[in-house]
């Protein structure tokens, strides 16, 4: 059953992350704000993913001297979406 699952990013320039989760797989990503064209890449690339192996993945990389990015909030969204959902 998909499920949808929305985020606010911290540190970011990104607003928020949309997902759409089936099971234990990422089925979609959509970002609002941010860089577009590297975001609509990594999203493509994390579809149909296991959620873990994207957490695994993303989590702490940073951008430039900030200590997050877009790549790292998703981590971080997908972490707690896995925490509210056992």
């Amino acid at each position: 059953m998909k499920k949808e699952y929305v985020y606010q990013p911290k540190g970011v320039c990104s607003r928020q992350m949309i997902f759409t989760l089936d099971g234990d797989q990422v089925d979609s990503v959509q970002v609002v704000g941010g860089c577009n064209g590297n975001l609509k890449g990594i999203a493509s690339l994390v579809k149909g993913m296991k959620i873990e192996d994207v957490v695994e993945r993303l989590d702490g990389i940073k951008c430039g001297m900030k200590p997050t990015s877009c790549p790292d909030q998703m981590a971080k969204a997908l972490k707690l979406y896995l925490e509210q959902s056992n």
